[in-house]
């Protein structure tokens, strides 16, 4: 049983540590931080602009195969892997 606790618990501190990472960056770079990072552009749009609307989509997506991947090495580590 102790490998249960030490698998989810493993799981629950990548699920954390992403989820952080996504509400940083859609909440704090899209909405808190949006008028100083205003100052730059991409794309001809101002990056809080940006980050708003596209960039913290992006990150999401780029976080969902960062857990995939987490995920699979952490099933091979606990001999809990499809293969």
């Amino acid at each position: 049983m102790d490998d249960n606790k030490a698998y989810w618990k493993t799981n629950l501190k990548y699920l954390g540590i992403l989820l952080f990472v996504w509400f940083a960056v859609s909440f704090g770079c899209g909405i808190m931080f949006a008028d100083q990072l205003n100052a730059y552009k991409i794309g001809g749009f101002p990056l809080g602009f940006w980050f708003a609307q596209q960039g913290a989509i992006y990150v999401f997506v780029v976080l969902i195969f960062v857990y995939v991947y987490l995920m699979n090495r952490l099933d091979k580590r606990f001999n809990v892997d499809e293969v």
